[in-house]
Parts: structure tokens; C-alpha cells; sequence
């Protein structure tokens, strides 16, 4: 396990504190485009660097790319199904977040084998995070830590890791997104220590003073129809009965749609969740096979009951939750946003991407659309999940 820690320097002037930068590019070449994020990111204090990009770009061609761009500044990041910049939504660019070492003192690693991932190497992980974080920085001592998960989006662990990584944490907010390919569902890819990995993970430990809230969101709402997962393949994630019928057919028949309809579209329109306690989780599908079941992108087990579920306004719901983290936060330095690749394909559907672009760029939204969402220990589908970071250090 390959372990960075990133210095964090004492300041004695808060309000020259500039804690986080952002910047995109949708220059083509990876060359041009690393260069251009790095001319409106580096500065003396840049401790860190996050990014997200389209998995358009040449890989082999990007990571060296983006190694000596910010050169002796730890990086990490994925690939994604699309890209959430300053100015809203974007497909077939880079987006890249600075965090200043002023504010933040911040340590990652690399999991790369997930199937293995098991509590002691957790344990020892989060111990390892913690003690890079309190060395890097004595002058965040007394911040609080949230962390902060990407995973490879087309691996099978992600329930597995999630879980166990959340144990070892414990009291410690975590939040992510599973990586994505521009919805090609072949190949997603996580960045770590210089170039892109599959099958595998980055686990990235941030310590601040600043304010934070990490949160969740969806606009799906229950409705009255249940359906019983009765014969699974829970290694591959399918579903080959719902109620004891063909599950391709028992979900058409559900949504008023003919098998031959089936499409990401109508599965975006019409969720499917599992309940656990007050809380609907929902269970995105990923497709509709030609033997007659049906792909999932969360774990599926037999004897599973999946709650029916229906869009309420998605705009509507965008603007609460932005509105509420303002409030409890006052205007945010940031909002990292992990989003769902089939909320952007509802509001494609609904003509209403170019508005819910307007909202996360007021808001000061950055991210990437997902193939999964993570919420302390949970995966999730369909939702917006992130953290709010406020730009004012508590006492």
C-alpha cells in the first residue's frame, strides 16, 4: 500500500486563506489540457489535487500527463459518465479541485485488490490515514476529518469494501462515487501515484477546520408496488425472477412498457429500492439481457423485496438541498458532488440540463456523474451525494 501525506503549512493570516481552487478544460490533447488546469491551480500553497475526467482521453497519455503538470503535488482521481464543472454540466473534460495545505491537511492511498480487502487491512488503512493527516499538520489539530471514496464502477466488490471500510472509520463521515466511462460500461479507471488502475480503489482522508456537511439526496419517492426477488445471480449482480416470473417481463409489465422498450431511460424514470429501517435505497438497473434478466448496479440477493419508486420534481428537490446546505454552512467554498449518471439522463430526457447546470454552478457544485454513489458504508444509486465544505474556519 503506497501512503501520501500532503504538508500542511501554519498560517497566521485567515484571511488570506483561499481553501480550495477549481478549473476545467475540454482541450483534447491530454498535454494541453493537464497544463491548462495546472496554469489556474498552482500557486505556493496547493497541497493537493483532485480531478475527474472523461474516459475520451488517451489514459496511458493522460496520467504521465498529469504527473508532470503538478509535479511533486500528490493527485488523485477517476474517470467518469460525464463532468460537473464550475460552469455545470460538461462531457469529454477535465475538472480539477486544489486544496490549499492552509486548510487542509490530507492523506491517500491505493486499494488494488478489492475482492481481498478485508477489516484488518482496513484497520490498519484508516490508522495510517489518521497518522498521516496529524503529522502533515499541527496547525489543524482539532479540525475534523471526512473521507472521501472513488472506486473502479464496474467492479463487484463495491458493497464488500464500502462495508468494511465504514467499520474501520467509524465515527469518521465517508462519502464517493464508483468511476465511470461515458457510459459504455467496458473499462472505468481510478488515478493514483501517476497513472490509472482498475479494479481497485483510492480512499483519501481530508482534515480541516472548516465547516463541512457530507449529504445525500434523491427526488424518488415509494409508491405501492413491491416485487420479490425470487432466483438471483448475486456474483453477477442479475435478477432472473421478480415475483416468480421472467424479471425482464415482471418489470416491463410493472412500468407499462413492452420488454422490447426497455432502456436507461425508463429505468431512470422508474427505480426500483430496497428499504432498510425509514430509508429507501434505491437499486439502479443496468440493463435487460436477452435470457430475460435483468442487470443491476448494486448487490441483488434472493428473497430481496424491491419498493416501486417514482421521480417527484428533480429541480425542485436540486434547489432545497443546495439551499439547506447554505443555511447550516453560510456560502460554501465548495460542494463535491458525486452524481448519478441516470439523474443526468432524466434531465436530458426532461430538457431540464442547462437548469440544473445554472443551479450547481451558482452553488459552486464540482464534480462527476457516477456509476454508483457511496454514503457511509452504503451503495447507492440515483442520488446527488457529496460534502459541503464552508469557506469561514470554526474557533
Amino acid at each position: 500500500m503506497d501512503l501520501l501525506a500532503v504538508d500542511a503549512t501554519e498560517t497566521g493570516d485567515d484571511s488570506a486563506l483561499s481553501p480550495v481552487g477549481t478549473a476545467y478544460s475540454a482541450r483534447r490533447d491530454p498535454g494541453e489540457a493537464t497544463r491548462e488546469l495546472a496554469s489556474r491551480l498552482l500557486h505556493a500553497e496547493l497541497g493537493f489535487v483532485l480531478f475527474f475526467c472523461s474516459a475520451e482521453y488517451s489514459l496511458e497519455a493522460l496520467g504521465p500527463a498529469m504527473d508532470a503538470a503538478f509535479q511533486g503535488i500528490p493527485v488523485s482521481g477517476c474517470t467518469t459518465a460525464g463532468e460537473i464543472t464550475p460552469a455545470g454540466y460538461c462531457r469529454g473534460c477535465i475538472v480539477a479541485i486544489g486544496f490549499d495545505r492552509r486548510a487542509f491537511a490530507v492523506a491517500h492511498t491505493l486499494i488494488d485488490d478489492l475482492e481481498s480487502f478485508g477489516l484488518l487491512q482496513a484497520q490498519r488503512l484508516t490508522g495510517e490515514l489518521l497518522e498521516s493527516c496529524r503529522q502533515a499538520s499541527s496547525a489543524l489539530e482539532g479540525g475534523q476529518r471526512f473521507v472521501l471514496t472513488l472506486l473502479d464502477g464496474l467492479s463487484s466488490s463495491e458493497e464488500q469494501v464500502l462495508a468494511t471500510l465504514d467499520t474501520a472509520l467509524g465515527s469518521i463521515p465517508s462519502f464517493g462515487g464508483s468511476a465511470g466511462d461515458d457510459n459504455r460500461l467496458a473499462y472505468t479507471h481510478v488515478y493514483s501515484d501517476g497513472r490509472f488502475h482498475s479494479e481497485s480503489a483510492v480512499v483519501v482522508m481530508f482534515q480541516t477546520r472548516l465547516p463541512f456537511e457530507v449529504f445525500t439526496t434523491h427526488h424518488l419517492r415509494p409508491r405501492r408496488e413491491k416485487l420479490v426477488v425470487t432466483r438471483a445471480d448475486c456474483e453477477r449482480r442479475r435478477v432472473l425472477e421478480l415475483n416468480a416470473a421472467p424479471a425482464a417481463a415482471e418489470y416491463a409489465r410493472l412500468v407499462g412498457q413492452p420488454v422490447t422498450s426497455l432502456n436507461p431511460a425508463i429505468f431512470a424514470s422508474h427505480p426500483l429500492a430496497v428499504r432498510i429501517g425509514e430509508q429507501h435505497y434505491v437499486r439502479s438497473i443496468q440493463g435487460a439481457n436477452e435470457d430475460g434478466s435483468l442487470s443491476f448496479y448494486c448487490a441483488v440477493e434472493n428473497g430481496i423485496v424491491l419498493t416501486a419508486m417514482q421521480p417527484a420534481p428533480l429541480l425542485e428537490d436540486l434547489q432545497l438541498t443546495l439551499d439547506g446546505l447554505r443555511q447550516r454552512l453560510g456560502e460554501p467554498a465548495l460542494i463535491l458532488g458525486c452524481d448519478c449518471f441516470l439523474r443526468r439522463l432524466e434531465l436530458e430526457a426532461l430538457g431540464q440540463v442547462d437548469e440544473a447546470s445554472k443551479l450547481l454552478g451558482q452553488a459552486g457544485v464540482v464534480g462527476f456523474n457516477t456509476y454508483g454513489e457511496q454514503h457511509h458504508g452504503m451503495h447507492i444509486n440515483q442520488t446527488l451525494t457529496g460534502v459541503a465544505i464552508g469557506s469561514v474556519p470554526t474557533a
